[in-house]
């Protein structure tokens, strides 16, 4: 090997390294401490990298603690890692079960795909939802399958789900999603379960078909998301 092979390998091997220390950082600092508990989801954390899901331009931000908005031909919110990792251990996700993870910008479910059978990512956005499938495609994520459609719909031809995550705040049009949970699923969005509460992430639940209450898990910010904005009040 050639010394500027060598150096190539070297130059990519420290990066490699201080990216993964990067990540530690996040997991050590903002997820541990922020009552993430869940070993199999904090591994998945260490292992999935965030910035192959960011434009070349934002993945300095990639391990911040903070929401990183990134565009295609409209934008997504991905939420902070620590709101990201509460969001997602709130649904408990289980090995085989089938997870529908919608605006997610490929990175939730790039770390969901770790933990569940079978995951369901969908956009509305044809190019967000190329970007995510070369991220999962770097990774070797072969249980992630993208689609492209109105996110409020969900994917009802490839349902019924056992969990469902919807990334970004929701004021109306959850019925369809309810309708592909299964008997026992679990529906985690953020919304505003009473006027003038502040949005939370809530987890929806199931039970033999039939709701069985929400759950308010923690306080959370972000912005709508599209097809889950309330119809605007008809006025004179």
């Amino acid at each position: 090997m050639s010394e500027a092979a060598v150096a190539t390998v070297r130059r990519d091997s420290e990066q490699g390294q201080a990216v993964a220390e990067l990540r530690r950082t996040m997991v050590d600092r903002q997820l541990r401490p922020f009552d993430v508990t869940d070993v199999p989801l904090l591994e998945r954390f260490l292992e999935v990298p965030r910035e192959l899901f960011l434009p070349s331009s934002q993945e300095a931000l990639a391990y911040s603690d903070l929401a990183v908005t990134v565009k295609g031909a409209g934008k997504r919110t991905l939420l902070p890692p620590l709101v990201l990792a509460r969001l997602l251990q709130g649904g408990s996700p289980r090995p085989g079960e089938r997870a529908l993870d919608i605006g997610g910008a490929g990175y939730s479910a790039a770390v969901l795909a770790g933990l569940v059978g079978e995951v369901v990512a969908l956009d509305s956005d044809p190019e967000l939802a190329a970007r995510a499938r070369e991220g999962l495609s770097a990774i070797g994520a072969g249980n992630v399958r993208v689609e492209v459609g109105p996110m409020e719909k969900g994917c009802p031809a490839a349902g019924p789900f056992d969990v469902i995550y919807v990334h970004g705040a929701v004021e109306a049009g959850l019925d369809d999603l309810f309708a592909q949970l299964t008997p026992n699923g679990r529906l985690l969005a953020i919304v505003t379960p009473e006027q003038g509460a502040g949005q939370h992430v809530v987890r929806y639940e199931r039970q033999g078909g039939q709701p069985a209450g929400r759950i308010s898990l923690l306080s959370a910010n972000a912005p709508v998301l599209e097809g889950f904005a309330k119809a605007p009040a008809f006025t004179f």
